[in-house]
């Protein structure tokens, strides 16, 4: 008898679709991960703005906003970009020396900087940009030293006209300014790209890289061409002109990245979700849909025994279960695709949304994605197949037909032995972890959920063996039902490991993902309470007065007043391959350590404070142990604006993560931030009615709210890689508990001819059901607190912070899921024996 082994494959799919629906959906939601991944993976790589300050200059020479990770040599030589916490500046007397360049009718030294008047805040800019942003006066003239020009919602604000005087509070101060003229602002000036919505405010070009407190620096060099010279030939005669001096020359949407510094972060997160998240996703979706393709084809192992007996080849049997897999891989991944870029799409708008990417970046969706999403879920479909059918199809027949019946004790030795390395691996990474801090602690914490994971999909069948074993032993004094439940799950140990797996995955990552989370908000938040002492707390979102700590002192009562002005910086850790530039939140401090002792205690614990000063700063233990830095050593690291220096570590203290990484003294910031004006006052002593003048005033408690909601709106990211993973997982662990169930059909119609009335034989399905839910929630959260523990000990010191009720509604939702997922189909499967 001749086989044609397509034919088989088409009848098999055709005649019995219930056997191919759990794997036509495992793979369609694997496709479905794998397309969003690669969506926002792309998007990142590609992402740009077009120009619009800068829309009429079609040359920018400005500074290189990104520091630079080397590792390797030759051909191994990797270099990674890091953006800047804030602008690097270029000399603004470079503008001279575009301007004499070939094919160049202007050069402006552009500045962008913030101003405020009274309660108002306002955006400032040099008057000459209106060359090239289409501002123009409607009454009056140009600034001059001393001078400002005000558009009308800041003429409106602070109630001046034309020949009044305002007070202006810049980064030099408050000063008088007299209004030369009022100003309609043009296209450039209103810019979605720069932020300039508000009210706006131009000073003389001379005057202005003073008031925004950076003497002799410029934002960039916007370049203006002669009638009849192109972008690229006025490109090269700039890059010519500029030679040597550092700054770089960009044309085209390269000029949007100058004008949005958020571009750098954003293609930053977009790459983290696509490449970091999106491979961990991508394994976890292959994972679980070649589970899923390799249960579909052991259920099917007395069909394919049945056709080794009547004649059947090896090859055939082969090439047939590779058939099936061609006719249901690709339609899975093509109509996966479809909610995959949904998906993406709504992500990425989430996150412009919380203002993580700039409104001008579009979604990129190229075909690119959507190729290696079929071609991944089909290679899977391919691998697992093989694999499940490589042994009823090379053994005897009737071998063949007599493991169909019972189930092999004993797994693979190469499968085995795999696990087993897993699992050592795994235990290797959770000591690692628990001595690592930090960055390198979190890194190493991955490893150990995803070693586990792996573990348990490779020896799932001795996993489940033994934990049907321990926790079928309450269930024997739990009636006929439960004993039945017990016995079963122990002599079918692969269709138990194949249930409890999915549960086992959803638990373990929404576990780690979100209580990593918690317990980082948590000890920040004690962090935080505890260590401001100060009696009260000012702040004001557009920044605090340059003078507000002087004024504070001056009011009666107060004892102490201490300015803090938070923004980042860079620090290089590690060493060889794995040297990297670590983020740090840092807060430059007006007054002495032995001031801010006063108001903020930072629990120090190596070291004094008392030497805080220019050239000294003090960091976290965190930060310390990641750097191998301590007291007396200088610390390598690169101020907001990429300057890079060297201070002395006077003290190394332990609430970094609710304060601040690094602690500085304030002047070392000025001239390297854009903004001069400090974000907090820490008071102490006198009352808050006579504090009011210079923004709210809150107390520590009040203070450690607000920035607990700030935090909340930061976690959103972790959510959502929880949701999707977890909601990708609770999906699979459905599917294959549906498919596992209606496998057992005929188990179940044989129970109810030997005299098993519906209702028990529902209630052995019930207690399978909560057996399966807690052995899938306890290793789920095993391998949750073996990542956790280690990884939280070296991030903060303390124990993972688990909300009782977050993960009770966890335990819930697996075990409400189980329940529905066994007992619906298991009703629908017996009312033919009714």
């Amino acid at each position: 008898m001749r086989f044609v082994p397509n034919g088989l494959a088409r009848a098999a799919v055709r005649f019995k679709p219930a056997s191919f629906a759990g794997t036509f959906v495992a793979l369609m939601m694997s496709a479905l991960i794998v397309t969003a991944c690669g969506i926002l993976l792309e998007t990142g790589l590609r992402a740009s703005v077009p120009a619009e300050r800068y829309a009429q200059a079609p040359v920018v020479a400005a500074a290189d906003q990104y520091e630079y990770v080397v590792t390797g040599s030759g051909e191994d030589r990797e270099e990674e970009a890091v953006p800047l916490p804030d602008t690097a500046r270029v000399d603004a007397a470079l503008a001279d020396r575009a301007a004499a360049a070939p094919g160049v009718a202007a050069a402006v030294a552009d500045h962008t900087f913030p101003v405020r008047t009274g309660d108002s805040a306002l955006t400032a800019h040099g008057w000459g940009a209106h060359a090239f942003t289409g501002t123009a006066l409607t009454s009056g003239t140009a600034p001059r030293t001393g001078e400002v020009v005000l558009d009308t919602a800041a003429a409106r604000a602070a109630k001046a006209a034309v020949g009044d005087t305002v007070a202006l509070r810049t980064a030099a101060g408050q000063q008088d300014f007299r209004v030369s003229g009022l100003a309609e602002a043009g296209p450039g000036d209103t810019a979605r790209n720069t932020g300039t919505a508000g009210a706006l405010a131009w000073f003389a070009d001379a005057q202005a890289p003073t008031l925004a407190g950076h003497p002799g620096k410029a934002d960039a060099i916007a370049v203006l061409a002669q009638r009849g010279t192109d972008a690229g030939t006025l490109a090269g005669s700039v890059k010519k002109a500029l030679a040597g001096s550092g700054a770089q020359v960009h044309v085209g949407d390269d000029r949007g990245a100058i004008e949005d510094p958020g571009l750098g972060y954003a293609k930053d997160t977009l790459i983290g979700i696509g490449a970091s998240f999106g491979g961990i996703a991508t394994i976890v979706a292959v994972f679980t849909a070649a589970g899923t393709v390799t249960l579909s084809v052991s259920q099917r192992a007395r069909e394919f025994a049945l056709l080794r007996a009547v004649g059947a080849t090896p090859r055939q049997i082969r090439r047939a279960v590779a058939s099936e897999a061609l006719l249901v891989a690709p339609l899975a991944g093509i109509i996966g695709c479809l909610p995959g870029m949904g998906l993406a799409h709504w992500w990425f708008g989430q996150l412009q949304d919380r203002g993580a990417i700039p409104q001008a970046v579009q979604v990129h969706v190229s075909g690119l994605p959507v190729l290696a999403a079929v071609g991944a879920g089909l290679l899977t479909a391919l691998g697992a197949g093989w694999a499940a059918g490589r042994r009823p199809a090379k053994i005897k027949p009737g071998q063949a037909l007599s493991e169909a019946s019972v189930e092999r004790l004993r797994p693979g030795v190469v499968r085995t032995v795999l696990g087993l390395g897993a699992l050592v691996g795994g235990a290797v990474l959770t000591g690692v972890a628990a001595n690592s801090t930090g960055d390198d602690a979190a890194g190493a914490a991955l490893g150990v959920v995803m070693l586990f994971m792996l573990s348990v999909g490779l020896l799932g069948p001795l996993v489940a063996r033994v934990c049907a074993v321990l926790f079928g032993l309450p269930l024997r004094g739990a009636g006929p039902a439960a004993g039945l439940a017990a016995a079963n799950s122990r002599t079918n140990a692969r269709r138990l490991a194949s249930a409890i797996t999915p549960i086992v995955l959803a638990m373990a990552f929404s576990s780690t993902l979100v209580f990593m989370h918690t317990s980082e908000n948590h000890a920040a938040d004690r962090q935080l309470r505890a260590g401001i002492t100060a009696d009260h707390v000012v702040t004001d979102p557009a920044g605090l007065p340059v003078d507000a700590a002087a004024r504070a002192a001056r009011a009666p009562g107060v004892d102490t007043a201490v300015g803090l002005l938070n923004t980042q910086l860079l620090v290089p850790v590690g060493s060889g391959e794995f040297k990297a530039l670590q983020g740090a939140a840092v807060q430059g401090v007006t007054g002495s350590g032995a001031e801010l002792a006063k108001v903020q205690d930072l629990d120090v614990r190596d070291g004094s404070l008392d030497r805080l000063g220019p050239g000294r700063i003090a960091i976290d233990r965190t930060l310390a142990n990641s750097a191998d830095a301590a007291v007396g050593d200088r610390l390598p690291l690169y101020l907001p604006d990429g300057t890079k220096t060297a201070p002395e570590i006077v003290a190394v203290y332990g609430r970094g993560l609710g304060l601040a990484t690094v602690t500085m003294d304030r002047p070392s910031l000025t001239g390297h931030v854009t903004s001069e004006f400090d974000s907090t006052l820490l008071v102490r002593g006198g009352s808050a009615k006579s504090l009011t003048a210079l923004g709210t005033v809150t107390d520590a408690s009040g203070y450690a709210t607000e920035r607990s909601l700030d935090a909340e709106l930061g976690a959103w990211s972790n959510y959502m890689m929880a949701a999707v993973l977890g909601g990708f997982a609770a999906i699979a662990a459905v599917n294959t508990l549906v498919m596992t169930v209606l496998d057992r059909r005929r188990e179940l119609g044989t129970l109810r001819l030997i005299g098993s009335t519906r209702r028990q034989v529902l209630q052995m399905l019930r207690w399978e059901s909560l057996l399966v839910s807690t052995v899938g929630v306890a290793l789920g959260t095993a391998i949750a607190a073996a990542t956790l523990i280690p990884m939280m000990h070296g991030v903060t010191g303390e124990a993972p912070y688990v909300p009782p009720l977050l993960y009770g509604s966890f335990a819930a939702a697996a075990g409400g899921l189980t329940l529905l997922a066994v007992t619906l189909p298991a009703r629908a499967a017996l009312r033919r024996w009714s």
